[in-house]
């Protein structure tokens, strides 16, 4: 799925890239890339095992970024986000919105994975359990409403270009850039 998304695209920033496995895994498979990871500073050493591991010629060292703390400077006309928005507390992901809309050139592509819940469509048995175990170990987090975070994206400056069905009750959400 990520090869047509990721057509024409040069450079992704993966924002919450947690243990690197994604960028490990994605990187080798999409060679007209250059993929950069990041994520606070923490989960950093365990996400540079993963990249040197890899030895992907397009895959960066990972570097820090925290919605919570200013960007760091980077050019990109793609960004990746997997299984993050329903571990951040609401004002959190409005960052992440915010922080994509800023980094995206016209035109650009936000992609995010994870699940998410439908007010017009049932929720799988999973992960309506998945939302309440989150919820219980932070009332701030939980699976977000795919039509708030489109919302999100179209108050800054992004349109959902496509919601496609992932395994595992998992969605790829993705949105453009406009002009």
């Amino acid at each position: 799925m990520l090869e047509g998304v990721f057509a024409g695209r040069s450079r992704v920033l993966e924002i919450g890239s947690g243990t690197g496995q994604h960028a490990a895994f994605l990187a080798p498979r999409l060679p007209h890339l250059v993929w950069q990871p990041s994520d606070r500073a923490e989960n950093l050493p365990g996400i540079l095992a993963w990249v040197e591991d890899a030895r992907a010629g397009n895959l960066l060292a990972p570097i820090e970024l925290d919605v919570d703390h200013a960007w760091p400077d980077i050019e990109a006309d793609a960004v990746f986000s997997a299984n993050t928005c329903h571990i951040m507390s609401w004002a959190q992901v409005r960052k992440l919105f915010a922080g994509v809309a800023r980094l995206l050139p016209p035109d650009g592509v936000f992609v995010l994975y994870g699940p998410f819940l439908y007010a017009d469509r049932p929720t799988v048995e999973s992960n309506l359990r998945f939302d309440a175990m989150l919820r219980a170990r932070d009332p701030a987090s939980g699976l977000r409403d795919c039509a708030a975070v489109a919302a999100l994206g179209k108050e800054n400056g992004m349109a959902l270009a496509a919601d496609h069905p992932m395994p595992a009750n998992n969605r790829l959400l993705v949105f453009h850039r406009l002009t």
